[in-house]
């Protein structure tokens, strides 16, 4: 794909959550590089939008792609290759307890046809260490603490190196100091690799202190808002 064909582009899109409409008429555009917030309230469609990117929920209006993917009629054989190219990050984390950070990420590899041991090895070890957990590779999950885990949820995102990542609250669950490592690693990954972010966010206070893109969801719509004041008047 040509590096100034955006990466995301979504054009009179109306959101559902399984009948009811939460997000009428989205137009949006992510390109490469480009650091996204989604905020706004509890229920207001945030998670739902990120849902549609992955086709977890259908959409059936205006135009949907995603990469490649055209998501209007998208076949279902097709879905498994649609979320391969996408990095996803949760607020629970969602690792495998019953196994070693390393065993987590090569399930992840094995299950994404990487067939060489070797090479599932080396990159396991390449996003460890961009991660900052080199030495982790062999903990067991219950062993780390939630930052730790999350910077284990990120390299999993990383693995098979998308051009996109999705993150839904991935601070949500964390103090404030593990906050600002997870968004420093966040804003690290977008500038190096120029890995294009979507995070989704009720908590304002870091669309200042971590400027990007910020959508604001509210009344069953979803707007860019391009002020400092704009952000500075959110009240959730």
């Amino acid at each position: 794909m040509d590096d100034n064909t955006p990466l995301i582009e979504f054009s009179h899109v109306d959101i559902n959550n399984g009948d009811s409409l939460v997000i009428a008429d989205l137009n949006f555009v992510l390109n490469r590089g480009d650091f996204v917030y989604l905020t706004g309230r509890v229920g207001s469609g945030k998670t739902s939008i990120l849902r549609s990117f992955t086709a977890e929920n259908r959409v059936n209006t205006g135009k949907a792609r995603v990469g490649e993917f055209n998501l209007i009629g998208i076949k279902r054989k097709q879905i498994p290759y649609l979320r391969r190219s996408l990095g996803v990050v949760f607020q629970d984390f969602q690792l495998l307890m019953d196994r070693t950070v390393e065993e987590n990420l090569d399930f992840v590899l094995r299950s994404t046809d990487w067939k060489d041991k070797a090479e599932r090895k080396a990159r396991i070890s390449e996003v460890l260490s961009e991660v900052g957990l080199t030495s982790k590779a062999h903990k067991m999950p219950h062993q780390l603490s939630g930052g730790e885990q999350q910077r284990v949820a990120i390299a999993r995102a990383l693995l098979n190196k998308p051009e996109v990542i999705l993150a839904d609250e991935p601070t949500g669950n964390l103090d404030n100091e593990t906050t600002a490592g997870i968004m420093d690693l966040l804003r690290s990954i977008n500038r190096e690799r120029e890995t294009a972010m979507v995070i989704v966010t009720h908590n304002t206070a870091l669309l200042s202190k971590y400027p990007g893109r910020v959508f604001v969801c509210q009344n069953n719509s979803c707007h860019e808002i391009v002020t400092e004041q704009e952000i500075i008047d959110l009240d959730f």
